[in-house]
């Protein structure tokens, strides 16, 4: 029988106890807990209440209750929320491997259901284990830009967090007493003298032959503290101005700048990605249709550059967890747009912006009205003393304080002012 998993006896790691896994599951509560209320809000910021074509989850029912609009102040809110999301939960990765390592003796224990209660924890492990690995692995291919998931990232994560968030606390509740009990109980430097189970219910996961130990259970904690350390090292320069932007060697808009001159900066999708052709945006093809309750208006660029022109210091934040640093962008304001199709200053309602682009996804994105009326919200025609690069979205694209990259439109060919 010591040859089977389903034997105590045959996990034999001198490691695992109750002080390990309470010690882990206590970081891992706050964490996700962390992951959970960020990744809500990023949720909300992209708007999915305002239009379906900001919302990727259309069947989403009461999981929407608490949606809001969401705000322009500060100017870096999504920069921080979406950026402490993704850091966060790749700093959490060890913990997470660490914890389900000091846990796995229990899933093979036998009976499987001893009781009611038992079945009802038996059952939320399942999904509290499925569920996480499915969030953190889906999470993680996302922000590497592996899209080998089937479907859309967006519901496939959505939905996927709340059902492990449901299964999360279900297990917290079943488990916080014990895990609050082994924690008073294991005093510094007495952890090996662990207390017998509670009850028969709890096997204890001591093993009743352990191996010789090579490293103590402090010295293991250290060992993932170290590793989650390492990763947040090398990501978290990602969505950091300054020097860390070179250390963050696991991210994909990490390292060094994609290039020099006012342009050089981060860049998602490129105009070539998205089938952009010079032809089309070309100063004699070129026209930006705004159209509102007094008509429609057709403008080139040169006469956008004749009306007044703004300023704003703006970041680009993305779903991924990256973000620029604060951008000198220059151009028109998205409420002098409006006034020019028949709104009074300060009254534009909502926008549907359209593109040039004929691939991927938000290719039409609506802001909300508050978002128009700010003062730093822009048909951006020239960042940072210069016009914009193709792939920055020449000849002209939306900027907006706190918004989702992908709200900010490049390649803009069309608007529509009106309720949304």
């Amino acid at each position: 029988m010591e040859r089977l998993p389903s034997s105590p006896a045959f996990w034999r790691s001198p490691l695992r106890g109750p002080w390990f896994t309470s010690v882990l599951g206590v970081v891992l509560l706050a964490g996700i807990t962390v992951l959970f209320v960020t990744g809500l809000l990023s949720y909300a910021a992209y708007n999915p209440g305002l239009s379906p074509v900001n919302d990727k989850t259309p069947d989403k029912g009461v999981l929407g209750f608490y949606l809001f609009p969401w705000p322009t102040d500060p100017h870096w809110l999504y920069r921080l929320t979406q950026g402490v999301h993704v850091t966060l939960g790749i700093a959490l990765v060890p913990i997470l491997l660490a914890k389900l390592w000091s846990v796995l003796p229990r899933l093979f224990q036998l009976p499987p259901v001893r009781s009611w209660a038992h079945a009802l924890e038996r059952i939320s492990l399942l999904m509290l284990v499925g569920g996480v690995l499915f969030e953190f692995v889906t999470g993680v291919l996302n922000v590497q830009l592996d899209y080998v998931f089937p479907g859309s990232f967006y519901p496939l994560h959505f939905y996927g967090a709340w059902v492990f968030f449901a299964a999360f606390t279900v297990h917290v509740v079943l488990r916080a007493p014990t895990a609050v009990r082994n924690l008073r109980r294991m005093r510094a430097g007495e952890e090996e003298a662990v207390p017998p189970p509670v009850s028969s219910e709890e096997p204890s996961l001591l093993s009743p032959n352990p191996a010789e130990p090579t490293v103590s259970r402090r010295g293991a904690l250290g060992l993932v503290g170290g590793g989650s350390l390492l990763l947040l090292a090398t990501t978290v320069g990602q969505n950091i101005d300054g020097p860390l932007r070179r250390t963050a060697v696991l991210a994909p808009r990490g390292g060094a700048e994609p290039g020099s001159g006012p342009n050089g900066f981060q860049i998602n999708k490129t105009a070539l990605s998205r089938g952009i052709r010079a032809a089309e945006t070309s100063e004699e093809a070129w026209r930006l249709v705004v159209t509102g309750p007094s008509g429609t208006v057709r403008l080139s660029r040169a006469e956008l550059l004749e009306l007044a022109q703004h300023s704003a210091a703006l970041p680009i934040a993305c779903v991924e967890g990256w973000s620029t640093s604060d951008q000198w962008w220059r151009g028109v304001r998205l409420d002098d747009l409006a006034a020019l199709v028949g709104y009074e200053a300060g009254t534009a309602p909502d926008v549907l912006v359209e593109s040039l682009q004929r691939r991927g996804a938000f290719r039409r994105a609506a802001l909300r009205a508050n978002q128009v009326r700010d003062p730093r919200s822009l048909l951006a025609l020239g960042v940072n003393g210069e016009p914009l690069s193709p792939d920055h979205g020449y000849p002209a694209r939306i900027i907006v304080p706190a918004a989702p990259g992908v709200l900010n439109t490049k390649w803009v060919a069309r608007m529509t002012f009106g309720e949304l």
